[in-house]
């Protein structure tokens, strides 16, 4: 048998002792996973060690694999919000509306321009959520636990809005065919317009507690570094391929939900390492707090929703007094609407890179094949050739600054 078909840890074993017999080195064998707490999910890397410097890993998926796209194939449209959610769970909302908008496309539905005004609030909310939870835990896996206690509150601010949309605040289940379920209420309103005026010194704090912090600097730059031409061959998107130097992003290459209407900035890096990682995702909480007071100051009025019975849950008043919403209210429930014959793929800019689905129907009530285009699965594959050569601290570093979401990873 082929020396590269053998396990990781069998392969390994046979180098240890061939180094051995040459030069009298004493390698190591380390099982960083799966269930490490600096792993910050469940996932493996076995990793070859020369005292504390990596010199070969392989890494491991499958240790939470749910299987969501053969679940997804077999139920209605409607119901495979709830898989999305959990996903990236640290910013669901955007994997909710990536969905409804695939669905409207497939099914060719106009939204309301009120409703692509509020998601785009509401996916850049999920933005900062999701930036905060990775760059606040970059800071404690170097030591600083400070600036995470100090802006997860912020976090919980956020939540509390998505409280007031839909109910819900970590796996939101938000939105629907064509809109949202309901208005957004004036305390809605009112918490994001305190948030907005309350979070940006806090962010500032943030940034000067590590940002130029000789401590944090020497933990981050050039660890975990890759190149743009290395980068794009794995098929990076999203914050850490910009940090490598490419200012690829969806919402301004692939515009959706009007984001052509807003201006902002496309932070880049350079070095593509983990520090430049840092520093892009933290400006990119700027940028998203600028979108969010642009759609608020242009936010047109008009319906919450489309107009499209067929697909759209009438509102429950409506069911219990009126025959013909009761009719459609049982038939979008029980999935006995059909999709047309149709092959679609969306993409959004999710909070870790470019979150896509690829949908085909059959015309019948659920999909015939469902993708989900996960960006953490292929950051994940680039892991152990960004930390070959460096220091096991650096590798925990490096996995934390890539933003590897579990759920997402092993959907």
């Amino acid at each position: 048998m082929s020396d590269l078909l053998l396990p990781p840890e069998h392969r390994y074993a046979k180098m240890i002792e061939k180094k051995q017999n040459e030069d009298g080195s004493e390698l190591s064998i380390l099982n960083l996973g799966p269930t490490h707490p600096a792993t910050h999910g469940i996932f493996q890397n076995i990793l070859l060690m020369d005292g504390e410097r990596i010199l070969d890993g392989e890494g491991t998926v499958g240790y939470i694999h749910r299987a969501f796209e053969k679940i997804a194939e077999n139920r209605p449209f409607y119901q495979v919000t709830p898989l999305t959610d959990r996903m990236n769970y640290c910013s669901a909302p955007i994997n909710n509306m990536g969905w409804w908008m695939t669905l409207e496309k497939a099914l060719d539905i106009e939204v309301p321009k009120r409703v692509q005004y509020l998601r785009v609030i509401v996916m850049e909310l999920a933005r900062i959520a999701d930036h905060i939870i990775c760059n606040s835990v970059l800071g404690v896996d170097t030591g600083a636990l400070t600036g995470f206690l100090y802006v997860f509150q912020y976090r919980e601010k956020i939540y509390e809005i998505y409280e007031e949309i839909c109910g819900a605040r970590l796996t939101t289940n938000m939105g629907r065919i064509g809109g949202f379920e309901r208005d957004w209420s004036p305390e809605a309103f009112k918490k994001l317009n305190t948030f907005l005026e309350e979070f940006p010194p806090i962010w500032t704090e943030f940034e000067n507690l590590l940002t130029r912090n000789r401590i944090f600097m020497d933990r981050t730059i050039d660890v975990g570094p890759i190149s743009a031409e290395k980068a794009m061959s794995y098929g990076f998107t999203g914050p850490n391929l910009r940090a490598a130097g490419i200012d690829y992003d969806v919402r301004v290459m692939q515009p959706y939900s009007s984001y052509e209407d807003f201006e902002f900035n496309i932070p880049v890096g350079k070095s593509g390492d983990t520090y430049d990682r840092f520093c892009v995702r933290n400006a990119e909480v700027w940028e998203s707090l600028s979108i969010i007071k642009q759609a608020l100051a242009k936010l047109p009025e008009g319906p919450f929703h489309a107009d499209v019975p067929d697909y759209y849950l009438p509102p429950k008043e409506d069911v219990y007094h009126n025959m013909e919403a009761l009719i459609y209210h049982f038939k979008i429930v029980m999935g006995e609407v059909p999709v047309p014959k149709t092959e679609v793929y969306h993409a959004v800019e999710g909070g870790n890179g470019e979150l896509g689905f690829y949908l085909i129907t059959d015309g019948s009530r659920t999909a015939y094949r469902l993708h989900f285009r996960r960006p953490c699965f292929i950051y994940y594959q680039a892991f152990n050739d960004m930390v070959r050569g460096q220091m096991l601290s650096d590798a925990i570093a490096t996995l934390s600054s890539l933003n590897v979401i579990a759920g997402e990873l092993d959907a």
